[in-house]
């Protein structure tokens, strides 16, 4: 089997166009599900058009350390889309004040193939859309294989138009405030993981993890053990 070019992604993402962005910017405080159409080429055939319909689920916002932009979960993408995120977040400063969780809902995933130019199956894909004025739609035209990427790149684009928005609206509610050396988000959604692990003690090794990709595993060291141990009991 032919091993991959470990930059095949850069073929999608730069034949990659954002036909129709949404209209509407991602939830401050809540999940956003993103609609999308995706139109491609075959390869190697004629006048074949495949559309891709489903839709991408984006978690809420998270303020995050420096020391915890590690790595973003990408369930339901290929290996190629996530190289393409390693390298936004070594190049693009922005995406590093907050961390945007997303997935593919499979269930709502459709794709048929349409005998025509790309060119005319994208317009008509267009109309149908805006007919619909779904501010969460989005219309892209991309590559065949990876075709995922081509959501990555679709998201990056709506990530850039929600960041500034996103960033008001936590800083209205003095989230961003330093608490000893660390946002009072953070400070906020640590809170919030502890009190669920005292419930649920699955939750425990991932605020374990979490805790050492943020840099404050030493900090809470004490009450992490305290809640590893009363679960023991």
């Amino acid at each position: 089997m032919k091993k991959r070019d470990p930059f095949d992604f850069w073929y999608a993402v730069n034949n990659t166009e954002i036909v129709r962005l949404p209209s509407r910017h991602l939830e401050t405080f809540g999940t956003t599900v993103l609609n999308y159409h995706l139109v491609s080429e075959l390869m190697d055939t004629v006048d074949q058009v495949r559309v891709r319909q489903g839709r991408m689920l984006a978690s809420q916002p998270k303020i995050i350390t420096p020391e915890a932009y590690s790595r973003t979960l990408l369930e339901g993408f290929s290996e190629e889309a996530e190289k393409y995120v390693d390298w936004l977040r070594e190049h693009e400063k922005e995406i590093r004040i907050l961390q945007y969780g997303y997935r593919l809902k499979q269930e709502s995933f459709s794709e048929h193939v349409i005998t025509d130019n790309v060119e005319a199956v994208t317009e008509r894909v267009k109309e149908d859309v805006e007919s619909r004025n779904d501010p969460l739609a989005a219309v892209v035209v991309g590559v065949d294989e990876p075709w995922d990427v081509c959501l990555i790149k679709l998201f990056w684009e709506v990530i850039q138009g929600s960041a500034r928005t996103n960033i008001r609206e936590m800083a209205r509610r003095s989230l961003f405030n330093d608490e000893q050396g660390i946002p009072r988000g953070v400070r906020q959604d640590l809170e919030q993981e502890f009190h669920a692990a005292a419930r649920d003690p699955g939750l425990i090794a991932p605020l374990g993890r979490k805790l050492q990709n943020y840099g404050l595993f030493e900090e809470y060291q004490d009450r992490f053990f305290s809640l590893v141990k009363s679960h023991k009991r």
